[in-house]
């Protein structure tokens, strides 16, 4: 972790203000504009861009991606740039847990893999991108997009080592334990082999 330079106050404003960012339903959102209907009511439930790319719309998944993905990287970049480290990680921290316990859905969120990503690329950019080429290689291997993010967010806190960014493994270690906890009903079907593979609609 990196050495604590800002004041607890300070740092409290940060992580509210990164909280009410991660805590914007990007996929609801998304999916209401184009026309999807309501995202909570489709395929799993999950708000995030997997449960949106299965409706077929990959225009819509990409989007959703990229916004639960980037809201992270925002609210940790301003922190950094404005504050510092210290800063920046409770700020992706906290829009992290925003995405999983969103205030607009009554705390009833995502499972954290796009804002951990958004996160990571703020952070660690090569972290990021060795977790994203993970998570293809798995995914490319399984068709599982849980198994691809468990094992890619697994080897977060090994890879922020390896890579010189061992201030960053703790709260990487930290996000990993949270997707994990969110996965948990994946982890069972996997294990009992009932997990559904991802297959994309066709036109």
């Amino acid at each position: 972790m990196p050495e604590l330079l800002t004041p607890f106050w300070l740092l409290g404003l940060v992580g509210l203000a990164a909280y009410m960012l991660g805590s914007v339903p990007f996929g609801v959102v998304v999916a209401r504009v184009m026309g999807l209907g309501d995202l909570r009511a489709i395929g799993s439930g999950n708000i995030g861009a997997t449960n949106v790319m299965r409706t077929g719309n990959k225009l819509a998944g990409a989007l959703t991606l990229a916004l639960d993905a980037g809201k992270g990287a925002v609210a940790a970049l301003i922190a950094w740039v404005a504050i510092g480290e210290d800063a920046a990680q409770a700020a992706a921290l906290a829009a992290f847990l925003g995405h999983l316990y969103p205030v607009y859905l009554g705390f009833k969120g995502g499972k954290g893999v796009a804002t951990f990503i958004g996160t990571a690329f703020a952070l660690a950019w090569p972290v990021a991108l060795a977790i994203c080429a993970i998570w293809a290689v798995v995914f490319k291997l399984s068709r599982y997009s849980s198994l691809s993010a468990l094992i890619a967010s697994a080897l977060s806190p090994a890879l922020a080592l390896a890579f010189g960014h061992g201030s960053m493994a703790a709260l990487f270690a930290a996000l990993t334990l949270m997707i994990f906890y969110k996965h948990s009903g994946n982890i069972r079907r996997l294990l009992a082999g009932t997990e559904p593979k991802f297959e994309r609609k066709r036109p």
